[in-house]
């Protein structure tokens, strides 16, 4: 007696891609609800099982559907926005001031369920994501019907859904809480790479994520730039700096890995962690190129991914694997390696084992969820089929095939497309709403195109600084109560150095702009000498509203970048409003105060002449941290001879701006 089942799909080229890659033809695969109950030779499962939906699939292969390792779908909405960019200009001057201004919940939810059209038209039944307000990721992401894990960014500065890394967190937390153990999506979390975190964020990610028995979803080593930045900062490779910080207590899934050396990619291997590779996005933005063979060659399991749509600029997985597998073997020198077979193991089941979910889906096994398309063999450029070398069905889905070949696709049992259709979503309906966003990016950006932000990015080198800072200064008669209160043994000094400092401040009409400075520092030795100079750009943005306990905490964006050229070049490139200009003389200590670290500056303003100042200062991403420092600053102002009652928080620059106001 046969057993009823709810799908049989019969007359296939079945390609399980399984670890014995056992394929057959004709071959068929039974489905009850949301899992495999049978694969194999068509007799058999037929002479066994019956179903009330039977699928014919002559002419198609039958296989797990493909697993996109890495990306950011709500970015569909950002396809095209800005190309043949550097990276840090095409993310710092398009990418993130339009993500602070658009991206809510409308623009995830909406950006996701394009992403899912598109990525179900290509095969794809499985991604891992990485963006802000991913409960809205994972919930439009259910609702269409596709599997993801969905992991939650965490950013050391403020991000569209967080003002910080503290509210990341807990957001993150939170999001795990709610979708942990749902049948499509898995929740992570995500600290967004080594330069936008911090270690105390590292070490954070990594014990929550353990905690919950979660994947962890970080970029690593994608540039050369990032690895020098940390071997300079640290001493030390990106790899053994993250193991350092204890990211790899958790179930790492690293995007790119593209400059990591032997030695990284062994500790990878033993640290369990699985790679995902980019190689459209990588060559898009000249990242470079990932050591893939090397790396399967040591047992790395290696996904394939698109990264976000708006840096490759499509979620087409079949265009990756060809690419995976073309880009090895120009790189290697070697057209053996990484053959068709392995690409699409890498799409499949390896990229399942990679993203810590190979026990669910990534290959046609009984037990395993029923996540698998049809792929049309018939096309003009898949003819004629040869049948002599059993691997040729490989090579035709890998070298052959387009995304467009697919003609159906089923996810946990529930069919997502049949015969180029799909089921779950309107696409008419998505596209208009896109172009809607379209239309409003367009306005936003040609208003903003010339802004200050925009044209300091473009200029190159800028980086954002910490958002959170502690600043308090009072006026002193003389500096000797600085100097004595350096000497109490409640105070431990760090490191001191002398400065005179040069800066000119641009200034815009439009208060949103903030001020530029361009800042000429000279380093004065113990003989009043000057051993070096040094320029350097600040922009510095407005004060953000916000609650805080103490009225010496702002929060405020900080953009630095090198300054290369003449101080004419930048009063003509940024044409500011007005200039001001201050010339100090700076002493500055970094101190340890009751186990919290502080600048101390004793500044004697003379130009114009302001006289004496003590200012306490410091910077943090951690509103935590900034808050605890608040909360010292009136007792270190008076164990440095100044009287906290008569603290001032406004910078140099707007000191000199109110006196220009009173003097008309």
């Amino acid at each position: 007696m046969k057993t009823e089942v709810d799908i049989l799909l019969t007359n296939a080229v079945v390609l399980t891609m399984d670890p014995e890659m056992r394929h057959y033809e004709p071959g068929a695969i039974a489905v009850q609800g949301d899992r495999i109950a049978a694969v194999g030779e068509q007799a058999e499962i037929e002479a066994a099982y019956s179903a009330p939906e039977v699928v014919d699939c002559t002419g198609r292969v039958a296989m797990p559907g493909l697993i996109n390792a890495h990306t950011h779908v709500p970015m569909t909405l950002l396809r095209g926005l800005a190309d043949d960019l550097r990276l840090d200009v095409w993310l710092l001057g398009y990418m993130m001031p339009v993500e602070r201004e658009f991206v809510d919940r409308d623009f995830v939810r909406l950006g996701t369920r394009l992403a899912c059209a598109e990525l179900i038209r290509s095969g794809v039944t499985t991604f891992n994501d990485m963006y802000y307000y991913e409960e809205e990721v994972a919930r439009a992401t259910s609702e269409s019907g596709l599997r993801a894990v969905c992991g939650q960014t965490i950013l050391k500065f403020p991000s569209p859904d967080a003002n910080s890394f503290e509210d990341s967190l807990a957001r993150a937390e939170a999001f795990i809480t709610e979708w942990k153990d749902h049948p499509l999506i898995v929740p992570a979390v995500a600290p967004h790479a080594v330069y936008t975190a911090t270690e105390e964020m590292l070490r954070a990610c990594s014990a929550l994520a353990a905690s919950y028995d979660v994947p962890l979803h970080i970029h690593i080593s994608e540039t050369e730039l990032e690895v020098e930045n940390v071997r300079k900062a640290h001493g030390i490779p990106v790899i053994p700096y993250l193991k350092e910080h204890r990211l790899f207590d958790a179930k790492v899934i690293a995007a790119h890995c593209v400059h990591v050396d032997e030695g990284e990619m062994r500790s990878l291997l033993r640290s369990g962690a699985g790679v995902a590779h980019n190689p459209s996005s990588n060559l898009k933005l000249a990242s470079g190129v990932a050591p893939v063979t090397r790396m399967r060659e040591l047992g790395v399991n290696v996904g394939i991914g698109t990264d976000g749509p708006s840096s490759n600029n499509d979620l087409d997985m079949f265009e990756e694997i060809r690419l995976a597998s073309f880009i090895a073997k120009n790189e290697t020198k070697d057209p053996t390696v990484i053959p068709a077979i392995e690409a699409l193991t890498m799409a499949t089941r390896v990229g399942a084992d990679a993203l810590h979910i190979g026990g669910l889906t990534g290959s046609l096994e009984t037990g395993k969820r029923a996540d698998l398309i049809l792929v049309d063999l018939s096309p003009i450029h898949n003819a004629p089929r040869f049948r002599r070398d059993p691997l040729a069905t490989y090579a035709q889905i890998v070298f052959a095939s387009k995304s467009t070949d697919v003609t159906d696709v089923m996810a946990n049992g529930q069919w997502l497309m049949r015969s180029k259709q799909l089921q779950t979503l309107d696409e008419a309906e998505l596209m208009a709403e896109a172009q809607d966003y379209a239309l409003k990016i367009d306005q936003f950006l040609i208003r903003r195109e010339q802004s200050v932000l925009a044209k300091l990015i473009a200029i190159g080198g800028a980086s954002e600084e910490e958002s959170f800072e502690v600043q308090a200064k009072v006026r002193l008669p003389v500096p000797d109560s600085v100097l004595m209160g350096l000497q109490k043994p409640e105070i431990e000094i760090l490191y001191k150095r002398h400065y005179h400092e040069y800066d000119t401040y641009f200034r815009f009409d439009d208060p949103e702009q903030g001020y530029v400075r361009y800042r000429e520092d000279e380093f004065i030795n113990e003989d009043s000498g000057v051993d070096n100079v040094r320029s350097r750009l600040t922009l510095v943005g407005p004060v953000r509203e916000a609650e805080y306990p103490s009225d010496v905490l702002l929060s405020r964006s900080r953009f630095l970048a090198p300054a290369t050229s003449s101080l004419r070049f930048y009063r003509e490139y940024f044409n500011p409003d007005d200039e001001i200009f201050i010339e100090k003389d700076r002493r500055r200590w970094h101190i340890r105060f009751r186990e919290t670290s502080f600048y101390v500056n004793l500044d004697w303003v003379i130009k114009p002449d302001l006289g004496f100042f003590l200012e306490v200062k410091a910077r943090t991403w951690s509103r935590t941290d900034a808050e605890t420092k608040a909360a010292l600053v009136a007792e270190l102002l008076r164990f440095l001879g100044g009287d906290p009652d008569k603290t001032v928080t406004e910078d140099y620059v707007r000191i000199v701006e109110k006196l220009k106001e009173k003097s008309g």
